[in-house]
């Protein structure tokens, strides 16, 4: 038995639990709150089938965890796992007859966004098959590169928390809050650096299995890929919903990058453009 038909196992497992919990208590974020928890158990069964005398499995496999335990604490803090469902998804169910939605939740929001937990997580079946390839100068960087990305996205994180904290005090307070949405900080380069940091990480992950098999051309992008691609539907349709809140959106983003971070346009610079 490979990992790889271990991990497929263990996939099959979390859909039929998730989708069987969407059903019973009528909550479709049941994927969210496994989002940072499975993702590690993947990684760690490669590398517990090179029997944990891999150093970039287990390299690979402790990243993972860092990233996993970040996003878990940032999540539980914003009361994630307290039973409130995701405000987009009941926003997707008003405009939806009942069962278009959920054959939604079953194909995207279960099988899909588990697959791709799966799908991000096989450059570790890359760095399994070539374990037979030196630790080397190239993993080193790569680590540091995604302890880099790591805290950045942490730094992010604790920004927007920060922010929306002073936010809830001024409403309590009975004062308008003025900016509605975070533009200090890392969030000055990009509209979301969290995401970026997230995404960046995951193809960081991927170059490990690339250094493993001394090949950039490995078909395990294809997780990182579809990610990526996800990032972006979901940052389009949040941001629609941001901007219908709030209409001065539109100004920020006409100055500031979407996602890679890049130094804010003028807007009289960009008018011109």
């Amino acid at each position: 038995m490979t990992p790889l038909y271990a991990v497929l196992d263990t996939f099959i497992g979390v859909c039929a639990v998730v989708w069987i919990l969407s059903l019973i208590t009528h909550d479709h974020s049941w994927v969210d709150r496994i989002w940072s928890i499975v993702p590690v158990a993947y990684v760690w069964i490669f590398a517990a089938f090179a029997g944990l005398a891999n150093l970039r499995l287990d390299v690979m496999a402790a990243l993972v965890t860092l990233w996993g335990a970040r996003l878990t604490f940032n999540f539980a803090r914003k009361g994630g796992y307290s039973g409130v469902e995701d405000y987009r998804w009941a926003i997707l169910r008003s405009r939806m007859p009942r069962w278009q939605f959920q054959f939604f939740n079953l194909f995207f929001i279960v099988i899909y966004q588990n697959l791709i937990l799966v799908l991000t997580t096989l450059p570790a079946f890359t760095a399994w098959q070539y374990r037979s390839t030196p630790f080397g100068v190239l993993d080193l960087l790569v680590a540091a590169l995604f302890v880099v990305l790591l805290v950045g996205e942490t730094v992010a994180d604790q920004q927007q928390w920060n922010f929306q904290a002073w936010k809830r005090g001024e409403t309590a307070a009975g004062r308008d809050p003025h900016p509605q949405f975070l533009q200090t900080g890392l969030w000055r380069f990009s509209r979301h650096p969290n995401f970026f940091c997230e995404q960046a990480q995951w193809w960081t992950l991927f170059l490990f299995g690339a250094i493993a098999a001394g090949s950039i051309l490995q078909w395990t992008a294809l997780g990182a890929l579809l990610l990526t691609l996800l990032f972006v539907g979901s940052t389009i349709f949040t941001e629609s919903i941001t901007r219908s809140k709030y209409p001065e959106y539109a100004e920020y983003q006409a100055s500031t990058s979407p996602i890679i971070p890049w130094p804010p346009r003028s807007l009289e610079k960009s008018a011109t453009i």
